[in-house]
C-alpha cells in the first residue's frame, strides 16, 4: 500500500479556459467614477457603460441616453510598452489624449470640468 501523503491531487480541467478580459482596477476605477460624478453635478453627464473584452476595458460617459458617448476612455494593456495602454477619445472618436498614466490622460476632461465650473 501506498503511502498518502496528505496533499491533494491536483489535476487541470480539460479544455480551454474561459478568456482572460481587461478591466479596470480599484483605483482605476474610482478616479474614473470620481470624475464621472464631478461631471454629472456639473451637468455635463447623464450616463455611462463600460465593456470588457481581452483586448481592453473600455468606459464611456453620455450626455443623454441613446446617444453617441461624448467620450470614451480605453485600458489596452497591450499598448503599455508603446504609446501607453491608456487612451481618450472624443465624441467623433478622435484621439484626444494617450498616455501611461490615468491621471494625465484624464487632464483634459479634469480641465474643462474646472472651466464649467468657473462659468
Amino acid at each position: 500500500m501506498a503511502a498518502h501523503s496528505g496533499a491533494p491531487n491536483i489535476v487541470a480541467f480539460p479544455g480551454q479556459r474561459p478568456p482572460e478580459q481587461v478591466g479596470f482596477d480599484r483605483l482605476e476605477l474610482t478616479r474614473i467614477l470620481d470624475l464621472y460624478g464631478r461631471m454629472v453635478a456639473a451637468g455635463e453627464w447623464r450616463d455611462y457603460a463600460m465593456d470588457f473584452t481581452r483586448e481592453c476595458a473600455t468606459f464611456a460617459a453620455f450626455r443623454r441616453t441613446a446617444e453617441v458617448p461624448q467620450m470614451r476612455l480605453e485600458k489596452r494593456p497591450a499598448l503599455r510598452q508603446k504609446q501607453g495602454m491608456w487612451t481618450l477619445f472624443g465624441e467623433q472618436g478622435q484621439v484626444l489624449k494617450r498616455g501611461h498614466e490615468l491621471s494625465n490622460v484624464l487632464a483634459p476632461l479634469e480641465r474643462r470640468l474646472v472651466k464649467l465650473v468657473d462659468q
